[in-house]
């Protein structure tokens, strides 16, 4: 995800805030499992500052550091179009840590069945955890939950297909 974008994003939405209420915005919507952390919204304000996607909108005196608000600017507006218009790059993954995980188990002797029925708990285990989540959740979590839910199904057809062919792996990779 790109915190850069969500941030203009929500100024554009919302208009002008401080740091402090664009990390509480961004961590409703966005951060259920990831807080944004307030060096990072500073940090990255002040990049979108230098860059011209922002400006100090106004600042106040606060009981520490002067509180500045911030505001897109049409720049800033132009780039988060840009970025809602381009496709985002599927991810294929091609070589994946879980298929390296078995055929380094296979190579060096491991029992890589073990591996992967390990590897199948871990994400019924999370799966159910997402399940309950989204049971709870908001619309919006409710998106969050079955995108990630459909990743770990692919995960576990893979899991399936893998040590069905398992023996057949071993041979190739060991010659």
């Amino acid at each position: 995800m790109s915190i850069s974008h969500t941030l203009l994003g929500l100024l554009e939405e919302s208009g002008p805030r401080h740091g402090y209420d664009l990390k509480r915005a961004f961590d409703e919507r966005f951060g259920h499992d990831r807080p944004l952390h307030y060096g990072q919204v500073y940090s990255t304000m002040s990049r979108l500052l230098k860059n011209g996607l922002v400006e100090v909108d106004g600042i106040e005196p606060g009981g520490g550091p002067e509180r500045k608000r911030y505001a897109i600017t049409d720049a800033g507006i132009t780039d988060v179009a840009e970025w809602l218009s381009r496709p985002e790059k599927p991810e294929p993954y091609l070589q994946s840590t879980l298929y390296t995980k078995v055929v380094l188990a296979l190579l060096t002797g491991r029992d890589a069945g073990e591996q992967l029925d390990t590897q199948r708990a871990e994400h019924l285990r999370l799966m159910r955890e997402l399940t309950k989540r989204k049971q709870g959740g908001d619309l919006a979590d409710q998106l969050i939950c079955d995108h990630a839910l459909f990743h770990l199904e692919a995960d576990l057809r893979w899991l399936e297909l893998t040590a069905a062919r398992l023996d057949k792996l071993a041979t190739e990779v060991r010659q």
